[in-house]
């Protein structure tokens, strides 16, 4: 029985740490989202800072991505249209899981 209990730890461990690296990911997508958002309303300094903070915080609104897209869609209005959000999210998606896969 002990090498089921072993098992079990490590998929417990595998889990968790999966989860851990999901939402480290999922943070730093939104990071760089926010940014590009900040940078396309003409947002700068402190002001663009506390605007990406603005767009971390709204992840967690609900689960899933679509708290995040309302907000940045939202927020850039007609600037910038909702395809374009939503390619941006996925670019980022991807940048952002290479710079923390790189890290650990």
């Amino acid at each position: 029985m002990k090498t089921f209990e072993e098992r079990k730890k490590g998929f417990e461990s595998k889990y968790a740490h999966d989860a851990a690296l999901r939402f480290k990911v999922e943070a730093r997508r939104n990071k760089l989202l926010g940014l590009w958002a900040a940078d396309q309303l003409g947002k700068s300094g402190d002001e663009a800072t506390r605007y990406v903070g603005d767009v971390i915080k709204s992840d967690f609104d609900e689960p899933g991505d679509e708290d995040v897209f309302r907000k940045v869609a939202g927020d850039l209005g007609e600037l910038v249209g909702g395809d374009e959000v939503r390619r941006k999210m996925d670019e980022f998606l991807e940048v952002a899981e290479a710079e923390i896969l790189e890290q650990e």
